[in-house]
């Protein structure tokens, strides 16, 4: 059975977790592939409210196995707090399984993040002060700690020694902040060492054998396409790859094996954090969109700026993606606005772009381009159908998916699970 991918076509926060969640009862494994827990999904299951940082989606659904991959960094005292809180709310999470492979974020990661981003001063990423990219740097320059390496005290004390006599210096003579004790950190991460033991797997042949029973498997991003170290707006970007390329390396599946790519889109666009936004609105359209839309972030608790829809970006997320389908949410927080503007091209220079440019410093000067398209007032939080939604809904619907060029093929309507119009199956 060939694997389906899903992953943000934006700056993230389009809502995956619903997606995954709408997805997880008709799925075996549900796949975090790359990120943390500066991810954040909110899933709403009748009058519940789910909000997940580092955990798959899929955790909210019995049938389904979730799954962190290798290409996850991991900080088990997030894990275990997510873990209880999920307990403590009657939620089974014994099936998950978690990646030998995958990095841990360790104590003097998330002292690296901070103290870096507040030496940045206004030249700030706006990272999470989570310790994601101190920890990917670490992979990267081969120094880093794997979840497999808390079960040989040797090899883990060395690590993190070797580790430590760099990042000391750093924080000692450049930050005039306290070196580490590499023996406290030991001592810390084999205190999670036995809670861990009964979810770490061989996850790269679990999930290829899975697929070869004819078993359904779901990749899940964080984040979005626009933060992917390599093919978002960089700098300001994550330190992974959310991109559909990602799933691959990040769980050990083969690109042959993935069929479906689905690009979550919200009906407009929103940002968190710091870099370029060309829809952004910094007036009472784009306070209303935050508003009515909750646009706060699940992970950081900041406001989402927030704009129109982009159609450049949704044209770049599928060309970059391969994206097979969208999963358009949020449209009913547009209802009530008389017009709503679309962004199909952007004016660079004084000429008119039609696709996302190569060049930082363009992208950073784009001025949109907009199309008036006309809004609708009645409320579609029941609709069940697309012909239920009114004409100009329907329209609007219609003209994303053209521009996009990707299929719009489930509507979200409404936050809960139930408020959702699917148009055509996934699987």
């Amino acid at each position: 059975m060939p694997a389906l991918v899903l992953l943000g076509a934006q700056w993230g926060d389009e809502g995956k977790g619903k997606a995954t969640d709408l997805l997880g009862g008709s799925v075996d494994y549900v796949v975090r592939y790359q990120g943390g827990n500066n991810a954040g999904h909110t899933v709403v299951v009748g009058d519940q409210k789910y909000a997940l940082h580092l955990l798959p989606s899929g955790i909210l659904t019995p049938e389904c196995t979730p799954v962190i991959g290798n290409g996850v960094v991991v900080d088990p005292s997030v894990l275990f707090s997510e873990l209880n809180g999920l307990n403590e709310r009657g939620v089974d999470t014994s099936k998950l399984l978690i990646s030998g492979n995958a990095h841990i974020i360790t104590p003097y990661n998330v002292t690296v993040d901070k103290v870096t981003e507040r030496f940045l001063g206004k030249r700030k990423i706006g990272t999470t002060g989570r310790g994601i990219g101190p920890t990917y740097a670490d992979k990267i320059n081969r120094v880093g700690i794997r979840i497999q390496d808390l079960y040989d005290e040797s090899i883990l004390t060395q690590k993190v020694e070797a580790a430590l006599e760099v990042k000391n210096q750093l924080l000692t003579k450049l930050y005039n902040r306290r070196a580490i004790e590499a023996g406290q950190v030991v001592e810390e991460l084999l205190g999670y060492a036995d809670r861990l033991k009964p979810y770490v797997a061989d996850t790269v042949l679990i999930l290829n054998q899975a697929l070869e029973q004819d078993k359904v498997v779901l990749f899940e991003g964080g984040q979005g396409t626009l933060l992917d170290i390599d093919h978002g707006t960089y700098p300001f970007v994550t330190s992974s790859n959310p991109t559909a390329g990602g799933a691959c390396t990040g769980s050990g599946v083969g690109p042959t094996k993935i069929s479906r790519v689905i690009g979550i889109l919200k009906a407009y666009t929103t940002r968190v954090g710091s870099g370029p936004f060309p829809t952004e609105l910094l007036d009472e359209d784009g306070e209303a969109l935050r508003r009515i839309g909750g646009e706060r972030g699940v992970t950081t608790g900041r406001d989402r700026r927030c704009g129109w829809f982009d159609a450049v970006i949704a044209r770049y997320a599928t060309r970059v993606n391969g994206l097979t389908d969208f999963f358009l949410t949020k449209l009913d927080v547009l209802t009530g606005w008389e017009e709503i503007p679309v962004c199909v091209a952007y004016e660079i220079d004084g000429k008119r772009v039609e696709e996302l440019p190569y060049s930082q410093t363009d992208f950073h000067h784009a001025k949109p381009i907009y199309e008036n398209l006309p809004g609708w007032s009645e409320d579609i939080t029941k609709a069940k159908s697309f012909s239920d939604l009114p004409k100009n809904a329907q329209a609007y619907v219609k003209a994303l998916e053209d521009m996009s060029g990707a299929q719009i093929s489930a509507i979200g309507v409404g936050p809960g699970r139930d408020e959702t119009i699917e148009i055509s199956s996934f699987i």
